[in-house]
């Protein structure tokens, strides 16, 4: 599948600035990339894995004919900030992110190359680069006048998630991988349980009107995605549980089970590696869990 190329104008927002996707295809797992454009001026927000997708997103930023000034970072995922040294190469452009986030790219930089590029070779950046700029929880950037503000959430689907929201009227949030768009979800990572608090504290600070901008499949949605990624976070702990037994890990014949119940739950076989791929580790979550609430 082609990367594609997608441009969305924000409701609400039109005056101050929209929005451009660019997704990587399911050989780059789906991962949307955005760039928002302003009056003068443009942002990127998140930075993909591959070097032909981060290509991409430089070529999509260059057809605006405006400067970049700007590639903010929402967590420290590989398909989040790998193609940033590409997408900013020959510029002087601050790359933004909340201290937490740097620690943890900086701290799985060298284990995600073992893992990677043997899959990707030449396609794997050879360089990357780590936020050189930082924000603090609430801060907002001003980019074109447009604000742009953070809010931290700390460990869920990753190491430590962070959202932007943009505009004046605070519609309108880039929300990492806190909500994926119709496909699989990543549970590698096994902060399942604080993942749904962290659903609940987003959807306390969102507008009722709020515009999501998600990280992986569909790259837009409503807030009432939010629930949806609830439901899809119990059903998978709820799967996990049962089959494990109390056990840290699962079986094969467990961790089939597991897909098909997921599969029924979501028709749709985009990213579906990803069930698999969490099981153990929220098996695992799971068993901490349930020795916490003996120990008590």
């Amino acid at each position: 599948m082609k990367p594609q190329q997608r441009e969305r104008p924000v409701p609400h927002s039109a005056d101050e600035f929209k929005v451009h996707v660019h997704n990587s295809g399911s050989e780059g797992l789906f991962t949307n990339a955005f760039i928002v454009e302003t009056a003068r001026s443009v942002v990127v927000i998140d930075a993909m894995m591959r070097v032909s997708d981060a290509r991409g997103v430089r070529a999509r930023v260059e057809a605006t004919g405006k400067p970049l000034v700007g590639l903010i970072v929402t967590h420290g995922h590989p398909d989040h900030y790998n193609g940033a040294a590409e997408i900013t190469r020959g510029l002087d452009v601050p790359m933004i992110a909340t201290k937490g986030v740097d620690a943890v790219i900086r701290r799985i930089d060298d284990a995600k190359e073992k893992q990677w590029k043997p899959i990707f070779g030449e396609d794997w950046p050879a360089t990357r680069r780590f936020p050189n700029q930082f924000v603090k929880e609430g801060e907002t950037l001003h980019f074109d006048g447009v604000p742009f503000t953070v809010w931290e959430l700390g460990e869920g689907e990753s190491h430590w998630d962070s959202y932007w929201v943009v505009g004046r009227d605070a519609s309108v949030a880039f929300v990492g991988d806190i909500v994926f768009g119709g496909v699989h979800s990543f549970m590698n990572d096994g902060h399942s349980a604080l993942w749904l608090k962290n659903l609940d504290r987003l959807e306390a600070k969102l507008s009722a009107d709020a515009l999501l901008f998600t990280g992986h499949g569909a790259p837009s949605a409503s807030r009432a995605s939010l629930e949806a990624q609830r439901r899809y976070l119990h059903l998978y702990r709820k799967t996990v549980r049962e089959l494990a037994q109390g056990k840290s890990t699962l079986d094969d014949k467990a961790k089939a089970r597991l897909v098909q119940v997921m599969k029924q739950h979501l028709p749709t076989s985009d990213l579906e590696t990803f069930i698999t791929a969490g099981a153990n580790a929220v098996a695992a979550e799971l068993a901490r869990e349930e020795a916490e609430r003996a120990d008590d």
